[in-house]
């Protein structure tokens, strides 16, 4: 008699797919331009609207004005024209992944750069200590802010519109009314006004195009070798060789000469830019590659879930303030280097509204956890642009504020859009 075990007639059960099969799924050019198209339609639009905008206005812009628009000149007019503006926004990305405003980081802005011109004039400190004292200045008005909202429970909206009117009246304090306090270090100045060499700046630009490129493809090597998700290497390369190019191709630009006149030299990129672009690569680092910016991110999403997961929620509000009104003191900084000069109404009027626009437009949602850093420096060149342009063409001040407004207003509608769709779709 035989004693086998008769092998079961019953077919192997298939498992669905669960935890991370999907990320280890064969990853080709044609689904990855399915997923993206996906994400699309459920409401994922990331930088598109805004890169879509910038194709627009320059194609507006350069037929309207081909002879101005694009000229070497004004490249450069507008590179130096979108830094503070930039600037601030970066540091309100932080503060919008939250679903919080700041209201007062536009004359943050100010108080911080009217501390700094008057150390530097009244008190003969020399930049470094002036520039320190600024952004330390910021740094206690965000913990203060902060303090209020996470503590207190104050809604931000509340607390930063009493800061909005009573940092006003430091200014006007510190400066006197009507009054302008001239900033003339060479330091400071240049930031805003003077270029790198032109050897130095390609040499920038090449170490930060193979940079992004290196990062890419290691982050690329490491998902594979662990058999996880990745995008195709087609369109890493395709990635990289666009970020060199827009990279390399505004290089060149920055580095021919501008300068009205034969008899002197005026090319290279400004020195703002390459604070704009450590900035850049500082909090787009801190945002993606930090557990901190994880937590950022997670109470963004869900402030409730992020607590009981740990995360101190309180902890995390308070810091993005103090980000937000450290990055507007740099901006009051250059503002100032652009101008040369300190005035009652320092990051005042549309300087706010300008940069929380510039974050929107970007792609930053205003309901938080959505928005990267890159979203300030396109959305800062839109509005640059759209200034820029419109001045160009001698529009009248109501019309440039009437299509500012219209701008922003259609980038909160397709934030809004987008959200719904996200929703609808159980992203």
């Amino acid at each position: 008699m035989s004693t086998d075990i008769p092998k079961s007639k019953t077919p192997a059960i298939k498992l669905a797919d669960s935890d991370f099969a999907n990320d280890r799924r064969e990853h080709d050019l044609k689904s990855a331009l399915l997923d993206y198209w996906n994400k699309i339609r459920a409401g994922e639009l990331g930088a598109l609207p805004a890169i879509l905008g910038l194709v627009a206005l320059i194609a507006l812009f350069t037929a309207l004005k081909p002879e101005t628009f694009l000229s070497k000149g004004n490249v450069a007019n507008l590179a130096t024209q979108a830094l503070p503006i930039t600037i601030l926004a970066m540091g309100l990305v932080f503060v919008l992944l939250l679903g919080e405003i700041d209201l007062s980081a536009g004359v943050a802005s100010g108080v911080s750069a009217a501390v700094m011109a008057k150390l530097i004039v009244d008190s003969g400190q020399p930049w470094y200590v002036a520039v320190l004292s600024a952004v330390a200045v910021g740094l206690v008005i965000g913990t203060l802010i902060g303090w209020l909202v996470s503590v207190l429970r104050i809604p931000s909206f509340v607390v930063t519109l009493a800061f909005f009117l009573g940092l006003q009246g430091i200014t006007l304090r510190l400066i006197g009314e009507g009054g302008t306090v001239p900033v003339r270090d060479d330091f400071i100045v240049a930031l805003a006004n003077k270029n790198m060499p032109i050897g130095l700046g390609w040499a920038l630009a090449v170490l930060a195009a193979g940079g992004y490129a290196a990062t890419q493809l290691l982050r690329w090597r490491r998902q594979r070798s662990l058999g996880l998700h990745a995008k195709p290497l087609a369109f890493v390369v395709a990635m990289s060789a666009v970020v060199a190019a827009a990279l390399l191709i505004s290089t060149y630009v920055l580095s021919l000469d501008r300068a009205p006149s034969p008899l002197i030299t005026l090319g290279g990129v400004p020195w703002g830019v390459l604070v704009v672009g450590v900035l850049l690569i500082i909090c787009t680092f801190v945002l993606g590659r930090t557990s901190y910016g994880r937590h950022i991110y997670a109470v963004g999403g869900n402030a409730e879930a992020a607590r009981r997961a740990g995360i101190n929620v309180a902890r995390i509000r308070i810091s993005v303030f103090m980000i937000c009104s450290g990055l507007a003191a740099i901006s009051g900084i250059i503002a100032a280097s652009r101008l040369n000069s300190v005035d009652t109404a320092a990051g005042g009027g549309n300087t706010l509204l300008y940069a929380v626009g510039a974050a929107v437009i970007g792609g930053t949602s205003l309901f938080g956890g959505r928005g990267k850093a890159r979203d300030a420096l396109l959305g800062g060149l839109v509005i640059a642009m759209i200034e820029n342009g419109l001045g160009l063409l001698g529009t009248k001040a109501y019309l440039t504020f009437l299509i500012t407004g219209v701008v922003l207003l259609l980038a909160a509608s397709i934030d809004a859009i987008a959200r719904r769709r996200r929703t609808t779709a159980g992203r």
